[in-house]
């Protein structure tokens, strides 16, 4: 599903409705003048309370954290659409909607880049975001076997081109994480106040603090710094005061999910005013004394954090690469990915072979945690806003974003509570989970980037995979073309014989245009992984 920028800063979602901001709801607007009043609601909570329900009723314990020991972070994606009978056509002002889990993803760790394996059968990056959106992946293609099956249930209808598919234009999709993406997103001023609430945080202090941050539990480094309760990460975080759940529009200060680390500045293209020298101050007065930190470290070769003590640490806006216990990682952080999602689509290149556009978030939802509304805009949106010279298709999406004021039971924070003055270390959990709303085989359960019991001496075996692995999710794919007729295939698989992932990858033409376009004009120094490590057949 493509949406397109509005100049009112609403969202076209699809050929029935529009996304119009609100104070606390995303609303949906009828564009046809006959049908004005047709809207549906949803809210932040709504969403984070049926990911969270889902967690406990569907996901096993297995691969879940140890009670009062271990910690995790989750991630989903949620398809909403109008009931059967309250479609386009109908006009008394509101239709309900239906919500659904389509896939979901916990974890917290990424493999060394010395663990790396050219067969495409290891994750490399176990993070919550990226389990959920490969377990997405798989339910996508999935709903395309459905379609080329010709099953009514499918997602997809036929394209205007041979051999491919678009979305229904009712559909939409919710991206949901417990916890603000590591990274860019995640470097969040933190104020000194008294007993008044936490003031809102301006536009250009949060595109450039030079302050300190420590929001992301995401880098084990910096959970390790969270873990040991005599650090000095802990300790400050423990002397800070802690505000109710903000909304959309405020900082908040929820909980710390992700491992602490500072600021990045960009000067690509971000405005003058967001390049603007911190002055320590909001526009209230309240003082900024330092900055949530980031586990997820500056790209190597670009301009670094100043490392000054304070709210000076990080530099917003920069690419940053997840950190790993001494081996360091090839894995971008959760921010950065979310941002190339939001231009090339969360679909990949293999899936858009058999789809006419890319397959976008309409708006993406936080659960209760350290969080700020500028820097989550900066990290997803604002960075690449200015990409252009992108094929027909492709966009800059203004994707919503919202946090929700729940928090994730199984958070760092929430199991810090209840353990209380227990004795022993609270750890993450080394486990990460996918869920697929596919029905076979819809669960996934990883650590180290292999099944959860792999033995080194099993390694390299077809049930050493994981089911959202780059082999298996290949072999599915195959699966799907050698399920369609040849004459059906879209023009990208007839030009010429393919039979590696790369080659296949390299063929989807226009997808490849336009991370080309993206890399050249915002990511330049965005770290690829070398050819030959997509080679597997």
């Amino acid at each position: 599903m493509r949406g397109k920028s509005l100049p009112n800063g609403g969202f076209k979602a699809c050929p029935c409705f529009s996304f119009v901001p609100t104070n606390t709801r995303f609303m949906l607007r009828e564009l046809p003048g006959d049908l004005e009043g047709l809207s549906t609601m949803w809210t932040a909570d709504e969403i984070a309370r049926l990911c969270y329900e889902h967690y406990g009723s569907k996901l096993p314990k297995q691969g879940k954290p140890e009670p009062n020991r271990e910690w995790t972070l989750l991630a989903a994606v949620v398809k909403i659409q109008p009931t059967a009978d309250q479609a386009c056509d109908h006009s008394d002002g509101r239709v309900q909607v239906t919500k659904e889990v389509v896939s979901m993803g916990t974890g917290t760790k990424c493999i060394g880049q010395s663990k790396m394996r050219k067969s495409g059968d290891i994750l490399n990056d176990s993070h919550a975001e990226v389990i959920a959106r490969r377990s997405f992946q798989r339910y996508l293609l999935h709903q395309l076997h459905l379609a080329a099956a010709l099953k009514e249930d499918s997602i997809f209808l036929p394209g205007s081109q041979r051999g491919l598919w678009k979305l229904k234009p009712d559909l939409l999709f919710v991206f949901f994480s417990s916890h603000t993406p590591c990274g860019d997103a995640s470097i969040i001023p933190m104020l000194e106040f008294e007993d008044q609430p936490c003031c809102p945080v301006s536009r250009d202090w949060a595109s450039n603090p030079s302050v300190e941050t420590s929001d992301n539990l995401e880098a084990p480094e910096d959970k390790r710094k969270c873990e040991d309760p005599e650090s000095p990460v802990t300790k400050k975080m423990r002397l800070e005061p802690r505000t109710p759940g903000g909304t959309a529009h405020r900082q908040s200060f929820g909980s710390q999910e992700r491992g602490p680390n500072p600021p990045d500045v960009s000067s690509s293209n971000l405005t003058a005013e967001e390049l603007a020298s911190v002055t320590g101050m909001t526009p209230s007065g309240a003082q900024v004394v330092d900055v949530y930190r980031t586990g997820a470290k500056c790209v190597p070769g670009e301009a670094g954090d100043s490392g000054q003590p304070g709210a000076a640490y990080h530099r917003v806006g920069l690419l940053r690469v997840k950190p790993g216990r001494g081996d360091r990682t090839r894995s971008m952080s959760c921010s950065d990915k979310l941002a190339r999602w939001n231009i090339l689509g969360c679909q990949g290149a293999l899936l858009m072979h058999f789809l006419e556009e890319p397959i976008y978030l309409s708006a993406v939802v936080i659960g209760k945690c350290p969080y700020s509304q500028e820097a989550m805009q900066r990290a997803l949106i604002r960075r690449c806003q200015n990409v252009s010279a992108l094929p027909e298709g492709f966009g800059v999406q203004e994707v919503k974003i919202q946090q929700s004021d729940l928090l994730f039971e199984q958070s760092r924070r929430a199991v810090q509570t209840r353990k209380a003055d227990s004795p022993g270390r609270l750890v993450p959990c080394g486990a990460a989970i996918s869920w697929s709303a596919v029905p076979e085989q819809p669960l996934d359960v990883t650590a180290n980037g292999f099944p959860q019991g792999t033995t080194k001496k099993g390694i390299g075996r077809l049930q050493a995979r994981s089911r959202i692995s780059k082999v298996e999710l290949f072999r599915s794919f195959q699966k799907l073309l050698s399920s369609i007729s040849e004459d059906k295939w879209p023009d990208s698989l007839r030009a010429q014989k393919l039979a590696t992932y790369q080659e296949y990858k390299e063929a989807a033409s226009t997808y490849q245009q336009a991370w080309s376009a993206l890399r050249k004009q915002a990511f330049g120094s965005w770290i690829r992984n070398p050819p030959d490590y997509h080679q597997f057949k």
